[in-house]
C-alpha cells in the first residue's frame, strides 16, 4: 500500500506540472496551495465522469487498484479543501469543490454498487449446511470434551498429584519443550465469508468517503438493495415460501407440516449461519462509520425478510388448535426459543427492535397455541364416542394412541414443565371426577396433573366403551386389558417418574380388581357345578347322594366349560406376562375344585354305564383347555 501511495503521489505532482492557464485563473480565488490540490483532484475525479468522459462509461475505477487509490484521494483532497474554507471565505472556490465532490458521490456509488452487484452471490445451500452441521459438530465435541475432563474431578486431582510430586524440581529445567494438551473446541461460530476480504476493505473504502460526503443514506439504500436480493435468494434455496397469513391457514395439514419443517431448517440455519454472516459482512464493510449506521444498513436488508420468517410462525400460532400439531407446534416454539438469544444478538440496536419484538411476540403465541393444542388433546380424549366394541375385548385404539402420544410428549418435557407452570396444582375438576382417579398430592407438578387428568378422562372413555359389551366378563377383560397398557407404557417411560409411585400403585391394583371380576363373572357358573349343595339327600354327608342330580352337575359343568372353550379360546389378552398369569389363576382355582369334587364324587359314577359321558375331562385336559383361553390377536 505504501508503494503504491508513493506512485499516487508522483502522479499527482506531475499533474500539477500539467495545469493549464485557465485552470490557474479559475482557482485564483482559493489561496495557495488549494488551488494546486484541488486542480489536480478534479483531474481525476472528472477523468471518471460519465456525463465529462466517454471512457467513464467502459471501465470501472475498481478494475484497477491504482486507478482506485488516486480516486480516493482526489475525494479526499476535495473534503479536506471543504473542511478548511469556509463558504463565505472562498465562495467560487467552495461552490467548485463541492460539485467535484457531488460528481465523485456519484460516481462513487456507481463504483459501490457495481462492486456489490458483481461479487455479491446467493449461497449455495450445501456450504451452508455444510458451515451449520460443522459447528454443531463442534460444540458436540466440545461437551464430551468437558464432561470427560470432568468426571469425578478425575482430571483436576491428577493434576495436583504431578505438581505435588514434581515440586521445586518441575522448573529447574527451563529447555523442556510444552508438552501438547488437548483443548476443547471452542470456536463455534458457523459464520461464513460472503464476499472476499479485498472486496470488503475496498467496499468500507468507498462506504466511508459516501458517509464523509453526507451520502450516508444512498450507502445504506445500495447496499440494503444488494445483499437482500441475495440473502432472499439464499434463503429460498434453502427451502424459504413466501406464505402469506391466510394461504398458511388454507393449507393442508399434510403439506403445511411439510412446510414447517423446512422453516425449522431455515430458520435454524438462517439465523446462525446466513444472519449471522450478513451481520458480520455489514459490520465489515462499515467499520470505522460511526453514528450507528451499519445498524440501519443491516435492518435495511434483514429485517423484512426476518418479518417474513417469523409471519410463518405466526400464522400457525393462530391456526386451528388440532391434536395432530401439537407435536410439530413444540418443535417450533423450540427452535424459536433456543434462536431467540442469537436473533437479539444479531438483530440489535434501535432500528431492529420491531424484529426482536416480533420474535419474542411469535414465541409466546407459539406457547400458547401448545397450550391450546394440548387442551383439544384433552376435549378428544373425553369425546371420542362409542361406537362398536373392540372385538375379543382387545386393546381399543384410542388407548394405543393415547398412551403413545403421552411417551411422545416426554421429549418436550421441559417444555411442557415451563408452559404449565403457572397452572394450579390440582384443577378443580378433579373434584368432580374422583371415581376414576383420586386427587394427586398437592406437591404434584402442573405438568403431571395435566398428565393424569388425560388418563383420568382417557379412564372414563374406556369405562363407557366397555358398556357396548353384552357379556359382563368380556367387559372386564377389556377394562384389565386397557388399564394394564396404561401402566406398562408408564412403567416402561419417564412417564414412571412423573406421575409418581402412588399412581402405579393405585392403577396396578385397578389391573387386579379387572382380573378378579373377569374371573367371577367368567368362572361363576362353572365353579357353582362343583359345590355339593343339593346333591346329597338332607344336605349332608351322612345321606346318600342322588345320583341323578350329580348326572346333571356333571353335565352343566361341561357344557358350562365347553362353552367358555369356544368362546374365550378366541378372547385377546395382548400382554403376555398378563394372560399367564390369568390362565394360572383361572387353572388353580378350576382345577383345585374339579379334582377335589372328582375325589368325593367320581365312585358314585364309576359303575354306571358310560361314566365318561359325565366325567368327560381329566384335570390335566382341563388345563390343557385352560391354556388355549385368550389365543385371539
Amino acid at each position: 500500500m505504501i508503494e503504491i501511495l508513493s506512485k499516487f503521489d508522483n502522479r499527482f505532482h506531475e499533474l500539477l506540472s500539467k495545469k493549464t492557464i485557465a485552470s490557474a485563473s479559475s482557482t485564483s480565488v482559493l489561496p495557495d496551495g488549494f488551488a494546486d490540490s484541488l486542480d489536480a483532484a478534479e483531474e481525476v475525479i472528472m477523468r471518471w465522469d460519465k456525463a465529462s468522459s466517454d471512457a467513464a462509461w467502459t471501465k470501472m475505477i475498481w478494475d484497477s487498484n491504482d486507478d482506485a487509490v488516486d480516486y480516493l484521494h482526489a475525494v479526499d483532497e476535495v473534503q479536506n479543501i471543504l473542511e478548511s474554507l469556509s463558504l463565505s471565505q472562498r465562495r467560487a472556490g467552495v461552490e467548485r469543490a463541492q460539485n467535484l465532490l457531488h460528481v465523485s458521490m456519484a460516481r462513487l456509488e456507481d463504483e459501490f454498487r457495481c462492486l456489490l452487484e458483481t461479487t455479491s452471490g446467493p449461497v449455495d445451500p450445501e456450504r451452508l449446511l455444510d458451515s451449520f452441521a460443522s459447528s454443531s459438530m463442534a460444540a458436540a465435541a466440545s461437551s464430551s470434551f468437558n464432561s470427560n475432563c470432568d468426571d469425578d474431578g478425575e482430571g483436576s486431582s491428577i493434576a495436583g498429584t504431578y505438581r505435588d510430586e514434581e515440586g521445586e524440581n518441575s522448573s529447574d529445567d527451563d529447555n523442556d519443550e510444552d508438552v501438547p494438551v488437548a483443548r476443547p473446541v471452542t470456536d463455534l461460530n458457523p459464520v461464513i465469508e460472503l464476499l472476499p476480504p479485498d472486496v470488503v476493505e475496498s467496499l468500507n473504502d468507498i462506504a466511508k468517503r459516501l458517509v464523509q460526503g453526507h451520502c450516508k443514506l444512498e450507502c445504506c439504500q445500495i447496499y440494503g438493495s444488494v445483499r437482500k436480493v441475495v440473502l432472499e435468494e439464499s434463503l429460498q434455496r434453502l427451502g424459504m415460501d413466501r406464505l402469506g397469513i391466510d394461504e398458511t391457514q388454507r393449507m393442508p395439514w399434510e403439506l403445511l407440516q411439510n412446510k414447517i419443517k423446512k422453516w425449522i431448517q431455515v430458520m435454524d440455519v438462517g439465523v446462525k449461519v446466513l444472519f449471522a454472516s450478513e451481520r458480520q459482512l455489514c459490520d465489515q464493510v462499515l467499520e470505522g462509520i460511526p453514528g450507528g449506521v451499519e445498524e440501519s444498513c443491516f435492518a435495511e436488508l434483514a429485517k423484512g425478510i426476518m418479518m417474513q420468517l417469523l409471519c410463518f410462525g405466526e400464522a400457525v400460532a393462530i391456526g386451528k388448535r388440532e391434536t395432530d400439531k401439537l407435536i410439530t407446534i413444540l418443535d417450533m416454539y423450540e427452535k424459536l426459543r433456543d434462536l431467540l438469544p442469537e436473533i437479539h444478538s444479531i438483530f440489535s440496536g434501535e432500528s431492529c427492535l420491531s424484529v426482536r419484538e416480533e420474535a419474542s411476540g411469535v414465541l409466546l403465541r407459539l406457547g400458547e397455541a401448545a397450550k391450546g393444542t394440548f387442551a383439544e388433546f384433552e376435549n378428544a380424549v373425553q369425546r371420542d364416542p362409542p361406537k362398536t366394541p373392540v372385538p375379543r375385548g382387545a386393546l381399543h385404539p384410542l388407548t394405543r394412541f393415547v398412551m403413545n402420544y403421552l411417551r411422545f410428549l416426554l421429549v418436550y418435557v421441559d417444555t411442557l414443565k415451563k408452559l404449565f407452570g403457572e397452572k394450579p396444582a390440582v384443577p378443580v375438576y378433579y373434584h368432580h371426577h374422583h371415581q376414576y382417579s383420586s386427587v394427586p398430592a398437592e406437591n404434584t407438578s402442573p405438568l403431571a396433573v395435566q398428565f393424569i387428568w388425560i388418563i383420568h378422562l382417557l379412564e372414563a372413555n374406556l369405562d363407557n366403551k366397555s358398556k357396548l359389551y353384552k357379556d359382563l366378563a368380556l367387559t372386564n377383560l377389556f377394562l384389565m386389558n386397557n388399564v394394564r397398557y396404561i401402566v406398562q407404557k408408564v412403567r416402561h417411560s419417564e412417564l414412571s417418574s412423573l406421575l409418581g409411585d402412588d399412581w402405579m400403585r393405585r392403577h396396578s391394583a385397578q389391573v387386579r380388581q379387572h382380573a378378579k371380576s373377569y374371573e367371577r363373572s367368567a368362572w361363576v357358573k362353572v365353579l357353582a357345578c362343583l359345590k355339593d349343595e343339593g346333591i346329597r339327600s338332607g344336605g349332608s354327608f351322612s345321606t346318600g347322594v342322588s345320583k341323578a342330580v350329580l348326572k346333571e352337575r356333571f353335565k352343566s359343568f361341561n357344557s358350562a366349560l365347553e362353552e367358555i372353550h369356544r368362546t374365550q379360546s378366541g378372547w385377546c389378552v395382548p400382554d403376555s406376562q398378563l394372560r399367564s398369569e390369568l390362565r394360572i389363576s383361572v387353572a388353580e382355582k378350576l382345577i383345585q375344585g374339579y379334582r377335589a369334587f372328582l375325589g368325593r364324587y367320581k365312585i358314585y359314577l364309576e359303575s354306571e354305564r358310560n361314566p365318561q359321558k359325565y366325567i368327560k375331562y381329566t384335570p390335566e385336559e382341563l388345563e390343557k383347555m385352560v391354556n388355549d383361553l385368550f389365543g385371539g390377536s
